[in-house]
This record gives C-alpha cells, structure tokens and sequence, in this order.
C-alpha cells in the first residue's frame, strides 16, 4: 500500500517557480530542487515523473497567478496613458509579487527554451498572446473614447507596448536604473500621441512628459 503524500503538491509546484526563475531550466538539477523544496529524489519523481514536468506545471502556476495580475490592471478604471503607464511600471517593479532581481519567469524560459522546446513554446506563445489581447482592448477603449487617433492602427500598437514591455524587463533583470525605463515607458506611450495627464500624479518614479 503506497504512503500517502507528507507534503502540499501545491505548495512545492509554487516553490519551483522560485527555484526555475532564479536557476533556469538546464542550471536545475534534480538534487537542487530536492534541497530546495525539502523532499527526496523519489518523491518528486512519484509526484512528478521528471523535472521536466514539473517545470511546466511551475511555468503554468506562474503564468495563472502573473496573467490574472496583469490582466486585473489592464482593465482597471481610468484613462488610456494612466492605465498603460502604471500597468508597464508594475512589470517592471515586481510584477506577481517577485523578485525583481529574478526577472519574469515567462521571459527567462521564453529565451532559455523557447525556440527548442515545443511544451514550453506553446505555454510561452499561450502567455504572450493573452498579454497582446488585453493591449488591444485598452486600446480600443482609449480610441473609442477620444484619448487615442481614430487612425491608429491597433495590431502595430500592441505590437510596440507588447516589444518595449519585453525589452524593459530584460533590461529590469539586468539591474538597469528604473527612472531610465520610465523615459522609456512614457515615450513608447507618447508614441502613441495619448496626452500627458498634467498632475495626475499617477506614479512618483518619474514626472511626466509634457
């Protein structure tokens, strides 16, 4: 009669997503997680069948509690530049509640396995285009109300806030002064010729362009 399980299966995918975004995949051993997480080898492989397993189960976890957070602030209440700015400076100040110094789990896999491994290709792909379809509805919120040109096109829109984003955390991840991607953030946002919310005080960090 098989043992029953002395720990939350839970718990421990929660605790991988630690382990995986700060290690990466390949850097990873099987003993590392077992130390990590306090249990032995043959019970991540019972619970688990390999570490390949459960680092999709680790990248989905992360995925459903990072692309709920984000998604709660891309439709949160107020003006187009307001919501898009203060959603762009949460991803770069500790989207999910992380470890910025860890960067997104979803971009560290996306560049360590993303063009080699077809489950976490779809995962990753699923992420980014859930993000992209968010974009697009702010979007058109701010177009339909006025703040945006009627003539903009949506698609390459999402396209740019979606590359910047990306780009902003590697750079996040690489230690890079925040103020900086402020500058960044808000001339991707003038970009898009949305004006500047005199006072609106919508985020300490940087002032801005007017």
């Amino acid at each position: 009669m098989p043992r029953p399980r002395e720990f939350d299966e839970q718990e421990v995918v929660a605790k991988a997503v630690s382990v995986f975004r700060r290690r990466g995949y390949h850097a990873t051993s099987v003993r590392d997680l077992g130390e990590e997480l306090g249990l032995k080898s043959s019970s991540l492989y019972r619970t688990f069948t390999d570490k390949h397993t459960l680092f999709l189960r680790a990248l989905d976890h992360y995925r459903a509690h990072d692309s709920a957070a984000s998604r709660d602030r891309l439709e949160a209440p107020g003006t187009c530049r307001d919501v898009l700015r203060d959603w762009m400076i949460w991803m770069i100040s500790g989207a999910a509640d992380a470890d910025v110094a860890d960067g997104c789990f979803v971009v560290n896999t996306a560049t360590e396995l993303g063009a080699t491994d077809t489950d976490v290709r779809q995962r990753i792909e699923a992420a980014f285009d859930a993000t992209r379809d968010t974009l697009a509805a702010v979007l058109r919120r701010g177009r339909t109300a006025g703040e945006l040109p009627a003539a903009l096109d949506i698609d390459a829109a999402v396209e740019s806030l979606f590359t910047t984003v990306l780009g902003l955390r590697v750079r996040e991840r690489a230690g890079h002064d925040q103020a900086r991607l402020v500058t960044a953030i808000d001339f991707a946002l003038d970009a898009l010729h949305l004006a500047p919310n005199k006072g609106s005080g919508s985020d300490p960090l940087s002032p801005q362009v007017t």
